[in-house]
């Protein structure tokens, strides 16, 4: 099992101006969920965007510590909007 921190460190070790909110949704340690807002998303498709966070968690989910992993990815722009309609 790998800790919300450690999944946390990944993300940030490749993206590293990353704000990252991670969630454990089953208290299981392995459902988990995952808000990452990065300028190296600007001008990227969604797919690109999930392609490159899990990319810095590879290795955690062949390895299975992560068993699933809900996304949701957003520029700063976008993550400002987000936020001033929620």
């Amino acid at each position: 099992m790998v800790s919300l921190e450690q999944v946390e460190s990944m993300i940030k070790a490749q993206l590293p101006d990353a704000q990252v909110q991670v969630q454990d949704l089953t208290g299981g340690g392995d459902h988990l969920e995952a808000v990452v807002v990065s300028s190296e998303f600007e001008g990227k498709s969604r797919v690109k965007q999930h392609q490159m966070v899990y990319s810095a968690l590879q290795e955690a989910m062949q390895s299975e510590a992560i068993h699933a992993l809900a996304l949701k990815t957003y520029t700063p722009s976008a993550w400002e909007q987000a936020s001033q309609t929620a």
